[in-house]
């Protein structure tokens, strides 16, 4: 199969509508997206990354009236998260309709939604008139995209179409919450942080990692996010010894830093979280062994670039 490349939403959707798959920017990572009415198209995307099928899938939307298509109600939690976060980069989890077919949500009566918030891609949904559901555009368990680029390393030969975009602004994955409860729980930190969504609804927790719950989300129960190097999450940066073998990312400068293959030194949080994964693959295209990285405190968005980086080395 050859993988066409291509600058044009009329040209990526016309590949949605023939039943094939499209990967596409979001202001997060790359996505893999296809027809999410369409049961042949969504199973290329479980076939071209290699994902377990009990992995649920993300429904995306342009506007808010594609719910009715998606969901059988809206409860009124998730109404106050869509109001204060919608377009962005969070998840709702609703009962399902009917319309949506098994395969999307691994055989779940409940589906993740969200609106990106980049023009490109809303572009690109416009364009292709139905929802689309897609995963993170990578092979299943590598570090997700944050460039088209990384996206064709994966998957070049195994897409019909790769829609070019600018390097993605958050770097994370969106935070999947989960709203068919009483109480509103999240199922995956990303780049909402927990203190936002307690802004809105006071009553949002977080979901134990033994919660059952977790089924609803993807990314919450595989090991995700994982470069070919090992990966070592340090807090005393004295007692790292750089090697030509060995790379570090993290916001503090390390005592002993001069023989790092890579180095990656963020003024911040998100600067942290927008280059993670991309060390990450820059890491494995140059044979880095070793990739040190520098935990942070587990709040606002350092609770998600925590988990990432737990998952990644195995801890997760």
């Amino acid at each position: 199969m050859k993988t066409q490349l291509t600058n044009s939403v009329r040209k990526a959707a016309e590949f949605i509508l023939r039943g094939e798959v499209v990967a596409f920017p979001t202001e997060t990572v790359y996505g893999l997206g296809a027809n999410i009415f369409d049961e042949e198209a969504v199973k290329k995307i479980f076939v071209a990354k290699g994902r377990p099928t009990d992995n649920p899938l993300i429904a995306h939307i342009y506007e808010l009236s594609e719910l009715s298509l998606l969901t059988t109600h809206i409860p009124k939690i998730a109404e106050e998260f869509i109001e204060h976060f919608f377009p962005g980069p969070l998840t709702l989890i609703f009962p399902k309709s009917n319309y949506v077919p098994s395969i999307a949500t691994a055989g779940l009566k409940t589906l993740g939604v969200r609106m990106p918030n980049n023009d490109l891609s809303l572009q690109f949904l416009k364009q292709c008139g139905v929802p689309i559901v897609a995963p993170s555009a990578n092979l299943s368990g590598k570090p997700s995209p944050t460039t088209w680029q990384s996206v064709n390393e994966d998957l070049r030969g195994k897409i019909s179409c790769i829609l070019k975009g600018e390097q993605t602004e958050v770097g994370l994955e969106s935070t999947v919450v989960d709203c068919t409860g009483r109480i509103p729980y999240v199922l995956r930190t990303g780049a909402i942080p927990l203190e936002q969504l307690r802004d809105v609804v006071s009553s949002t927790r977080l979901a134990k990692s033994t919660s059952k719950l977790l089924k609803k989300s993807p990314g919450a129960r595989y090991r995700h996010y994982s470069p070919k190097a090992i990966v070592e999450m340090v807090t005393n940066l004295s007692e790292i010894s750089s090697t030509v073998y060995s790379a570090y990312i993290g916001i503090d400068e390390p005592l002993h830093s001069s023989k790092f293959k890579l180095k990656k030194i963020c003024v911040n949080t998100e600067e942290y979280a927008r280059n993670l994964f991309l060390f990450f693959r820059m890491c494995d295209e140059t044979n880095v062994k070793t990739i040190y990285c520098q935990a942070i405190k587990e709040t606002g968005l350092g609770l998600a670039i925590m988990d990432r980086i737990k998952r990644a080395s195995g801890n997760g």
